[in-house]
């Protein structure tokens, strides 16, 4: 005998068209059920699914809507992951929206720049600090004058400038 060859050999089981069975399980299936090869039409195709619908094998309408049971840990995940995926989507429009600012700031100071050299010609923030220079100047000299006293004197010229305007009216 050879060491790989069964005891009990020429003693397996066979179907009706003398195909060996794999294992001894198999004995329990109608053979007239089983197909080795595929199907010559459509119609005998059908006949076949007839065949196993009348043979008593569940069909789909058979079953129910079954709701698959899932536990809380799968939809909490399910949901972290959203949440995550909400948040590097919403990471990405951010740093969108402030490369968008930060164009817009450098837009608008050299819009400002433009506007200030076509109101002003070439070196136009030298002469806005000059105006503002003058401006300082000229507040501090008003200032020093005693413009009380001026006003004390000019005030019952200025009234009565109005009264004479009003008495023509």
């Amino acid at each position: 005998m050879v060491k790989d060859q069964s005891a009990d050999f020429g003693t397996e089981k066979r179907y009706d068209d003398g195909i060996p069975m794999a294992n001894g399980e198999e004995a329990g299936v109608n053979p007239a059920l089983l197909r080795r090869e595929g199907f010559a039409s459509e119609a005998e195709y059908r006949a076949y699914l007839a065949t196993l619908g009348a043979d008593g094998l569940p069909r789909s309408e058979d079953y129910g809507e079954v709701p698959f049971p899932v536990s809380e840990d799968h939809v909490l995940e399910a949901r972290l992951r959203e949440l995550r995926e909400e948040l590097e989507n919403l990471r990405a429009r951010l740093h969108v929206i402030r490369e968008q600012a930060a164009t817009v700031v450098s837009e608008n100071v050299r819009w400002a720049d433009a506007s200030a050299h076509a109101q002003l010609g070439n070196q136009p923030w030298l002469k806005l600090a000059g105006a503002m220079a003058t401006a300082f100047v000229v507040a501090r000299g008003i200032r020093r004058l005693p413009l009380g006293t001026v006003a004390t004197t000019a005030l019952p010229l200025v009234a009565a400038a109005l009264n004479r305007k009003f008495a023509r009216a």
